[in-house]
């Protein structure tokens, strides 16, 4: 809505431009009238939508037409004022002051013009008569108000429906020629409309459509009043309202009626409570609230917005199977001008056998998107709704802020609930089938080139007894090394595989100059033990390495076989992120990694011993 309101006053001499500003602000009519009245501003506090309003008079005899064409642009809408008893002035409407404001402005950029009938007290009968024709000619013209400088009669209303064509236009909700709301209108109620239906059953029941009016109206409608208006729908539609409720097209008229009877502030509320601007716009500030995230602070979902979205997910979960199938996940983001979610999502999180999102894998998506973008997230979050349905103040109420990643190294805790891994290694170890186990896919199966997969990963992990976010990010090795950007991460996984001789030097390279130093801890996992071990071209062993750099031994890892051993990697990654003050001394130990395998029974080094062992028995 604007910020302050502008409006000229034009017409021939004499009309009475004057007067009525001077009749405004003296409320009394001027013994002495001078030819022109200085800009004057009404202040916010004492006009009826608090907003500044100035009010600009215009001479022909003292101001040139450079001027005149100056403070047409300038106004945000024009007051044409004309002689009730002057059947000239109300001529020159048509023929010089509309042509004159809105002659060379496309259809939809024409400046609102209020037709003002003065000198009222002069005349017994009324004007309009021969206004409608104008009015009906010209679709710019608001409404038009018969008045009367001398005793007063109607000038409050005159600046008052100004105002209102400003800060509740007309032009961008309805088309006077086509009699009907303009496409964005209708988009942006439709999006309401979808929002507001609570329980997808597109109707707004007596429940929902109380819901709707207090949200935006601060208070519930009477029951008598609720029939009303249902009533009135009922009879001016023939689909407007089922099974007792209204429907679309129903929520559509009622707003078309409220514009067609002057009550376009109504819509109006409605549609900057859900956020749109005057051009129909979602604005920055409903879309993109202020939210600040300190260096070594992550972003995640936090329990008020699982909660809201676990809402959506059963509203749009139609056949009730827990999963939304790629049909239900549209709807579910019909409010949106674009699809959030992209087919990768399918092989970015868990899914169902049928290849459904399951409700893990919805949640695993949602916390994956506040983690790497949470302006994006909190975008999607407004477009659907968040601050309208939970009666926050914007969507950042589900968005969790965590701590700085020092405080919880130097406390040796966290409440971080999403970790971050990057997997590292050589082109060709494995790491997209590494991904895609995690989230309980073959890429064998799929038959997909890697290139087709998500460099992104997410899935839930136990640990203690707590539910924590695992996400696994595969890089992609472009060149020798890594940039420092690309090895920022909760916990590192540099995985070789064991059946190419060169491959774990890579990575003993990219611990060295990363990881060494740092406090990130570090995860080996060979890869492809499946296959026939080699001996690595390095100057020593795996083993050898992770003994005398403090790190756990290398873990096995068989896409073919994904058995409780392989699994338990990612609760071991999840384990080193989430206590990273271990990384170098216990986690190192035996018996720690026994215990954070939960009983998953074999340390690293017996583990490659007895899986070849079973291997050769085959």
């Amino acid at each position: 809505m604007k910020q302050d309101v502008r409006i000229l006053l034009l017409g021939e001499p004499k009309v009475g431009k004057t007067s009525l500003i001077m009749s405004l602000v003296g409320e009394e009519f001027p013994e002495r009238v001078p030819p022109r009245a200085e800009e004057i501003t009404i202040p916010a506090d004492v006009t009826p939508e608090k907003v500044p309003t100035h009010i600009v008079d215009y001479s022909e005899k003292e101001q040139s037409d450079e001027v005149l064409r100056d403070e047409i642009i300038k106004a945000n809408v024009v007051c044409v004022v004309y002689d009730v008893t002057n059947e000239d002035t109300i001529d020159k409407i048509k023929t010089k002051w509309i042509p004159l404001v809105n002659g060379d402005a496309e259809k939809g950029n024409k400046v609102p013009i209020i037709l003002v009938g003065n000198k009222s007290d002069l005349r017994s009968g009324s004007s309009m008569e021969t206004i409608l024709p104008i009015m009906n000619q010209f679709s710019e013209i608001e409404t038009c108000v018969e008045c009367s400088a001398k005793n007063l009669k109607n000038i409050s209303e005159l600046f008052y429906y100004a105002q209102k064509a400003v800060l509740h236009p007309t032009a961008p909700l309805y088309d006077p020629e086509d009699k009907q709301l303009k496409p964005a209108c209708v988009r942006a109620l439709s999006r309401i409309f979808f929002i507001s239906d609570q329980d997808n059953d597109r109707i707004l029941s007596d429940a929902e459509l109380n819901s709707f009016q207090k949200s935006c109206f601060g208070n519930p409608l009477a029951p008598q009043a609720l029939e009303d208006v249902k009533t009135v729908v009922w009879k001016n539609t023939s689909d407007g309202v089922q099974d007792n409720g209204l429907t679309l097209n129903g929520f559509l008229f009622l707003n078309t009626l409220f514009i067609q009877r002057g009550r376009h502030e109504t819509t109006w509320t409605i549609l900057r409570k859900f956020g749109y601007d005057d051009n129909l716009e979602l604005t920055d500030d409903y879309l993109y609230p202020e939210l600040r995230v300190p260096v070594g602070c992550s972003t995640e979902i936090n329990q008020f917005g699982h909660q809201f979205l676990q809402r959506l997910f059963d509203k749009y979960d139609e056949d009730k199977d827990s999963a939304l199938s790629p049909a239900e996940l549209k709807n579910l983001f019909c409010v949106c001008p674009y699809m959030p979610w992209g087919a990768d999502v399918f092989l970015t999180v868990p899914t169902t056998e049928q290849g459904y999102l399951s409700n893990e894998g919805y949640h695993c998506q949602w916390m994956l998107s506040a983690y790497l973008d949470v302006h994006r997230c909190l975008e999607h979050l407004g477009y659907l709704g968040y601050p309208i349905l939970t009666e926050q103040e914007s969507q950042t109420a589900a968005i969790t802020v965590t701590r700085e990643k020092e405080v919880d190294l130097e406390r040796r805790q966290t409440q971080r609930s999403a970790f971050l891994c990057k997997v590292i290694g050589p082109r060709g170890t494995g790491k997209t089938a590494f991904l895609q186990s995690f989230v309980g896919r073959s890429v064998l199966s799929k038959g997909n080139p890697s290139s087709a997969f998500s460099p992104f990963v997410i899935n839930r992990v136990q640990i203690s007894n707590q539910e924590k976010y695992l996400i696994l990010n595969e890089v992609d090795v472009e060149t020798e090394f890594l940039k420092a950007s690309d090895a920022a991460c909760d916990v590192a996984c540099l995985m070789y595989d064991a059946s190419d001789p060169h491959s774990f030097d890579y990575c003993a390279s990219i611990y060295k100059q990363h990881y060494m130093d740092s406090n990130i801890p570090c995860v080996l996992v060979a890869s492809k033990v499946d296959l026939p071990e080699a001996k690595q071209f390095h100057g020593m062993t795996p083993a050898e390495f992770c003994y005398k750099h403090r790190l756990p031994p290398p873990l096995p890892f068989s896409s073919l076989s994904l058995d409780s051993g392989s699994r338990s990697i990612y609760t071991r990654l999840a384990w080193a992120a989430m206590y990273p003050h271990l990384n170098g001394s216990d986690m190192s130990n035996t018996s720690f990694w026994l215990r954070v395998a939960l009983g998953s029974a074999v340390v690293a080094v017996l583990g490659f011993a007895i899986y070849r062992a079973v291997a050769r028995l085959k």
